[in-house]
């Protein structure tokens, strides 16, 4: 599996994480003192996101234009 081909799949699967996070949602809460923090881990999840579309925006072929002058 190619880098590209691995990020996408982390996209992918962040993507459903948040979805299914979205479509339920949880407030936060403690539990035998360990706190859960629903929003913040959505807001983790959305950078993940974020860094892998960069990412992938980076390893993508760029194509330059110039003019020669003489």
């Amino acid at each position: 599996m190619s880098h590209l081909e691995q990020l996408h799949r982390i996209k992918a699967q962040t993507l459903a994480l948040v979805a299914e996070i979205t479509a339920q949602p949880k407030p936060t809460y403690k539990i035998d003192g360990q706190q859960v923090a629903w929003a913040e881990y959505l807001a983790q999840l959305q950078q993940t996101v974020e860094w892998c579309e960069r990412q992938i925006a980076a390893a993508a072929p760029v194509e330059v234009q110039s003019r020669g002058y003489t």
